[in-house]
């Protein structure tokens, strides 16, 4: 098999036809000699707005002739190498089954690796299944009414399952493609498997989790929902069990601890058995939204609206004496959407379908914090600062869960200057409030973001305009804590912190590659027992 790289197209002749006779032009041979075509990666350099391009990644079969055409081919062609990850198979099987506590990435990744090990877990999981939980998150989006179990935070798939669902990672890692593969078998788009930013969409997200659900099920291990763990069992300084609901124990002595960022209780809990924990960096702010077409035109220019480029998107980070400010997570032709897990906290999120065809873009807009800023002193110091913000925003708006907003042009404005309509129409259910920002949020995020906006217009058009809509807080980007672990992934015996919420990734990929490798963990530690 033959690897061709950095193959590029421009944007207005991309198709699967135009690609075969690029790469047969390429390698100096007929598109009718391909015995296999496989896309291995593809992405976008919008560098030149004039000459927008696709770039591809391609291996290939021939039929018959390979070495001849790899004699004489340039730097960008070689042989494919060979690459794959497989689960391991575990020597024995523990005497009492893992419990994994909480079924977002990281927990189903590690019950989808331990399962396939012949090691199938104890799945508990405090939300509901992600076809019913979809039905608690319309209600709270449609009516304010919220099931602080069973919301945008908690349930089956975690957080990532009501977000735009970008797979993308930094991480260098063999695995990364394997769960991109499993993504893609188990409902998400061919697409996923090779685009440099792929992204699943929360319509597919849930089609996604549901599928891998049942494929551990169909292995051995179980899953339980309305299961909240309330307390872990510990005995000369290991793990004996756990406790469910408050009530029922359930005896073992592995639990990989994978509950999410928002999993408050849980970490207060742990504080109090006296676990290990520290308080981390971590960033909040507020959600920008923008008309995805004005997105669109300053990134493509004149491409802007071609099917082969979709949305746009855009990454911008901007240091200022303030402090530093950053894009996250963001979501092209999407959604702000309301995020609470709590009674009387307002918490925001974004969102897209994996068609990405809202009217409006939106992102995270944060500034970065250290626990020197932290106005709460200990390990749950950042998530107590959380914790007030939203509730502070819950009053400011009025109740209801509505999010307090505002438009760039006003929070930019000294006091008694002008006021700026939108210009954009908020997306934010249940709604929003035009209120203050400057009530909500402390001046440790408003003067770094008020500060960064000009420059961040300068790099992108319009990022800072005046009719753009800014609604708060962003409060979940990335957990305020750590619980260390050892080289064995452990915290104390038995107890295998895992994930976004023990502050050991961020995003959906790095949580199911630190949720495969606690698995592997586990896995070894049952050969050695």
């Amino acid at each position: 098999m033959i690897r061709v790289r950095d193959l590029s197209l421009p944007a207005r002749e991309d198709g699967p036809q135009a690609l075969r006779r690029a790469v047969a032009r390429a390698l100096g041979v007929d598109a009718g000699a391909f015995t296999a075509f496989t896309v291995r990666r593809r992405s976008v350099d919008a560098r030149k707005k004039t000459d927008v391009r696709v770039i591809y990644t391609v291996d290939v079969s021939l039929d018959g002739g390979e070495d001849a055409v790899l004699r004489r081919a340039g730097g960008h062609i070689a042989p494919a190498p060979v690459e794959g990850y497989a689960p391991p198979r575990a020597a024995k099987a523990p005497v009492n089954r893992p419990v994994i506590v909480g079924f977002g990435p990281a927990g189903m990744f590690a019950g989808l690796t331990l399962a396939m090990a012949g090691v199938p877990p104890l799945i508990l999981e405090r939300g509901q299944a992600v076809e019913d939980r979809a039905r608690s998150v319309e209600r709270f989006w449609e009516t304010g009414l919220l099931d602080p179990d069973s919301n945008v935070q908690f349930g089956e798939g975690g957080a990532g399952a009501f977000s735009d669902g970008k797979l993308n990672t930094g991480v260098k890692n063999p695995r990364v493609q394997w769960i991109l593969d499993r993504f893609v078998e188990f409902g998400a788009r061919e697409n996923v498997a090779y685009d440099a930013k792929p992204h699943v969409g929360t319509d597919r997200l849930r089609i996604v989790v549901k599928n891998l659900r049942e494929h551990i099920v169909a292995l051995g291990g179980e899953v339980r929902f309305g299961a909240r763990v309330t307390d872990l069992l510990l005995r000369r300084g290991r793990v004996a069990g756990v406790m469910v609901n408050g009530g029922e124990e359930i005896a073992c002595d592995t639990v990989i601890l994978a509950p999410g960022h928002s999993a408050r209780d849980t970490f207060r809990r742990l504080n109090a058995l006296q676990i290990p924990m520290e308080p981390k960096p971590f960033a909040m702010g507020v959600r920008i939204e923008h008309r995805q077409r004005d997105i669109d035109r300053a990134q493509y220019g004149a491409f802007a609206g071609l099917k082969a480029l979709g949305a746009a998107d855009y990454k911008l980070a901007v240091h200022t004496v303030a402090g530093d400010v950053y894009t996250f997570c963001m979501c092209p032709g999407g959604y702000v959407v309301g995020a609470a897990s709590e009674p009387e906290g307002v918490v925001t999120n974004g969102m897209s379908y994996s068609g990405r065809g809202g009217e409006n873009a939106n992102a995270a807009l944060l500034a970065g914090l250290s626990p020197a800023d932290f106005p709460y002193t200990g390990p749950l110091g950042g998530m107590e600062w959380q914790r007030e913000l939203e509730r502070r925003a819950f009053e400011a708006a009025g109740g209801g869960y509505l999010a307090p907003a505002m438009t760039v042009g006003d929070f930019l404005s000294a006091p008694g200057g002008p006021r700026f309509a939108p210009t954009v129409t908020p997306t934010c259910r249940p709604g929003v409030a035009y209120v203050d920002l400057g009530r909500v949020l402390p001046e440790r995020i408003v003067t770094p973001l008020r500060l960064a906006l000009p420059e961040l217009g300068r790099r992108l058009a319009g990022f800072d305009a005046c009719g753009a809509v800014l609604t708060a807080p962003e409060t979940r980007s990335s957990s305020p804590l750590r619980i260390p672990r050892d080289v064995a992934r452990q915290a104390l015996p038995g107890l295998y912190p895992c994930g976004e919420g023990p502050g050991h990734a961020g995003g959906i990929t790095s949580a199911a590659l630190d949720g495969i490798l606690t698995a592997e963990a586990v896995v070894a530690q049952a050969g050695e027992g």
